[in-house]
């Protein structure tokens, strides 16, 4: 309670006979001071004097009625002086509740206190029901909302549960335990996997074990027959399916004796269909044995290139050299023939692995294939027939054509020797059927009306060395290469083939929006190029470098030589007269080919530079580069002509 007078008699008083009511008094003498008190207090009733020097009771009255916080607090008024009606009137209007005159009978004035007093008490219990019953009720909506949200997400995760165990190609069997185990129960997910209903297996107790390969019978019913011994059981094998195809399904359970502990029981168990993951497992085996081909290959490829290079090299030499000695001449031509086998075995085990050097261009698939068919017949015979059934839209892929064109010859001559040089090839080119959102694909179809092949066979072709022809007429090589070619390419490469229907090889290469360039007149053939220009050759290996320092020192050019990067920029340093550096890409020393020829660039732009190797292996994908290459092993004249087309090339 705020007792507020300026006369400390009267508070006093007024504080004397409110004491015994037990509440906390607080006296202000002036009404400033009781302003800056109900700031930051709240009271039940407030004791106002009206007659007080400054501002006085009705101006006190109305500044808290003013206030939100105030507005609704009591006020007594006490007053000595202001009796009259006009006062008492003003005095109510100012918000007063009553008004007591001095002296106060400490009786009358404690009533009256006590029951604002209590009203103010009711007041705030009335309030504090109120936001109690405002919390439970927010509570209860609250927890309502809540278990609602609980209610539908428990019907949702049902949902979603039984919508998973819709979609799960997972078969919940019930066996009897006696051959031959008939079903029991079997769930409704067996039917898109095999083509029959759960009622068939129920009604028709032979079709379980019946549709099984016979050569996974015998170990399906060995392992069901252990089941009761050992508690469990699993097993997997081919199962013959509605469609005519076997699928592979994975069968594994546990037994389960009946209530009265005999040993008949029943076998439960789960079937699961595993035919796509063996398929990508026999797959994924077979990509491991080819990259470790793959890997050997270009571990020995720089190597026999380099030896290839110095044979290939010397016997160009001494051929030139040779005169008319016809016994020299044929013989250097037998090791000039050894050596370009041993060359083109290595590039087709490079080409199987997918580490060759291609050059691809717009090309049109169809304009390619009909000027390559007179070489496809020539080389296929007169007894087989080739056909063309190619497609009315332009197919333009950016593949390497020389390749392509190898492909088709490889494809070409298997399916001659598969016909015994007699029947039909036919070649047809089509669009083929777009795959999500990957790029459009031209498909090429090679197929021919020979004996076939059968399944396990189909699925080796594509081996490295593979080959079902006798000894001595193939390598085994071909069809990896073209497996290795469209690979390389982007594209894929597969093979359908019947027993006694033929064989047909599919391509499949991806397309472009490009147009092919206009082909520019083949150079006429000429002799060697000479020059007479400063080259700096760098090369690691002492046969090739004397090779082919006696090549270029033989067609007139200056030559220095080096065995390594730090002795050729040592050089270029020394002299800067050299117009074009013709280097080895691998290299021991730290520092590659392309490395060196970036830091020549540096200190030397102008200076020309030609790159040679057997195999650039990882460092032709990691390194960018716009130098020209020549591959090893190469031949004289090939190497005058890029030698010329180098140096006479405009700088860029």
């Amino acid at each position: 309670m705020l007792i507020v007078d300026d006369d400390e008699r009267n508070a006093f008083a007024a504080s004397e006979a409110l004491e015994v009511l037990g509440h906390e008094l607080v006296i202000a003498r002036s009404g400033e001071e009781a302003l800056r008190v109900l700031l930051h207090q709240e009271f039940a009733v407030i004791l106002l004097d009206l007659h007080m020097p400054g501002m006085d009771g009705y101006e006190t009255a109305r500044l808290i009625r003013e206030h939100p916080r105030t507005r609704d607090t009591p006020i007594v008024f006490v007053t000595a002086v202001f009796r009259d009606e006009a006062h008492i009137f003003q005095a109510y209007t100012a918000g007063a509740v009553d008004v007591v005159f001095k002296p106060a009978d400490p009786f009358i004035l404690r009533s009256k206190v006590s029951i604002l007093v209590d009203l103010h008490l009711k007041t705030l219990q009335v309030r504090q029901q109120g936001e109690e019953q405002r919390a439970l009720l927010e509570a209860n909506a609250r927890i309502s909302e809540e278990k609602l949200a609980a209610e539908m997400a428990l019907r949702e995760a049902r949902e979603r549960q039984d919508t998973i165990l819709k979609s799960l190609p997972v078969v919940f069997t019930s066996r009897a335990n006696v051959h031959p185990f008939h079903a029991l129960f079997v769930s409704d997910s067996i039917a898109p996997l095999t083509g029959f209903q759960p009622s068939q297996f129920v009604d028709e107790p032979e079709i379980g074990l019946g549709r099984i390969h016979p050569e996974d019978v015998e170990g399906v019913v060995n392992c069901l027959m252990q089941a009761s011994k050992t508690g469990s059981y699993a097993c997997e094998y081919r199962w013959l399916c509605s469609d005519g195809e076997y699928r592979t399904f994975l069968d594994q359970g546990v037994w389960v004796p009946d209530s009265t502990g005999s040993g008949e029981g029943e076998i439960l168990g789960t079937l699961l269909d595993v035919t796509d993951r063996r398929q990508l497992e026999e797959h994924l085996a077979q990509a491991r044995k080819m990259e470790a081909v793959g890997q050997l290959t270009g571990g020995v490829a720089h190597d026999f290139n380099n030896l290839l290079t110095v044979v290939l090299g010397n016997a160009d030499i001494l051929l030139r050299r040779a005169d008319d000695d016809t016994r020299l001449v044929r013989q250097l031509t037998a090791i000039r023939a050894a050596a370009e086998r041993g060359q083109t075995l290595t590039r087709q085990l490079l080409a199987f692995s997918r580490r060759q050097q291609l050059n691809p261009r717009v090309i049109d698939l169809n304009g390619l294939i009909e000027g390559f068919t007179p070489l496809l017949r020539q080389a296929v015979g007169e007894g087989v027939t080739i056909t063309l059934d190619l497609s009315n839209e332009p197919l333009h892929a950016s593949i390497d054509p020389t390749h392509l064109e190898t492909a088709l010859l490889n494809l070409a001559v298997n399916a001659r020797d598969a016909m015994d040089g007699d029947g039909r090839l036919t070649v047809t080119t089509a669009i083929a059927p777009a795959e999500g959102a990957g790029p459009p694909m031209a498909r090429i179809v090679v197929s021919d009306n020979g004996p076939g092949m059968a399944e396990d066979v189909a699925k080796r072709v594509f081996e490295p060395f593979y080959t079902t022809k006798e000894v001595g007429r193939g390598t085994g090589l071909g069809l990896s290469q073209v497996y290795g070619f469209v690979s390389q390419s982007g594209g894929t490469i597969g093979v359908a083939a019947t027993p006694g229907a033929g064989a047909a090889f599919e391509l499949t290469l991806p397309l472009t929006a490009e147009r092919p360039a206009e082909a520019a007149a083949a150079p006429p053939a000429v002799e060697a190029a000479s020059g007479s220009e400063r080259v700096l050759i760098v090369e690691d290996d002492p046969a090739v470098l004397s090779l082919c320092l006696d090549m270029l020192t033989s067609l007139g050019y200056r030559c220095e030589v080096a065995s390594d990067a730090g002795g050729a920029l040592h050089r270029l340093s020394q002299d800067s007269a050299f117009d074009l550096l013709f280097s080895d890409v691998i290299m021991p020393g730290g520092m590659n080919g392309i490395e060196l020829a970036l830091k020549a660039r540096e200190h030397r732009p102008e200076l020309k530079v030609l790159l040679t190797s057997g195999y650039l292996g990882e460092t032709g994908h990691q390194m960018r580069h716009d130098f020209p290459v020549i591959d090893k092993p190469y031949h004289r004249n090939d190497l005058a002509q890029r030698l010329r087309a180098v140096l006479d090339a405009v700088a860029a």
